[in-house]
């Protein structure tokens, strides 16, 4: 992307399970619709947030086996993935790293010049994500362009 090319959502969305259903289904459900959102947009890289491990173990070892399948359907068609931490997103896309879940909605709708905020809060994650890994590339190429 451009240095000076407005950034746009291009989709987005979640992926949503009945209580019941078995891991190896869910992640096979994920894995598949990533598979398909990266040939039907062909993205020329991936950004993934490094996830926070708080108290909770099992919200943990779920999201590592999300992140994991992520990176699978990544890896599967050779795009290179960045990775950022929580606070590394909150910085770029809000100016602050403790940022809350509100400010980052705000944020990212505003960024992205969107009609209504980003809902559920999964998808500002997502989006802010992105938008971090637009603009740490574009200071990047700032900074080469600097030498």
């Amino acid at each position: 992307m451009d240095s000076k090319e407005e950034m746009q959502m291009v989709d987005c969305g979640v992926l949503i399970f009945s209580p019941g259903t078995p891991i190896e289904e869910r992640l096979y459900s994920l894995y598949h619709e990533l598979s398909e959102l990266i040939l039907k947009h062909r993205p020329d890289e991936v950004a993934i947030e490094e996830p926070f491990i708080g108290s909770n173990v099992r919200s943990a070892f779920a999201i590592g086996r999300a992140q994991a399948i992520a990176i699978l359907a990544a890896a599967s068609q050779a795009l290179p993935i960045y990775y950022y931490s929580p606070a590394k997103v909150k910085q770029q896309v809000t100016g602050y790293g403790r940022s809350d879940k509100h400010q980052m909605q705000e944020m990212v709708k505003m960024q992205l010049k969107l009609p209504q905020l980003p809902q559920p809060s999964d998808i500002a994650d997502a989006l802010a994500i992105a938008i971090c890994h637009i603009q740490e590339h574009r200071f990047q190429q700032w900074l080469s362009d600097r030498v």
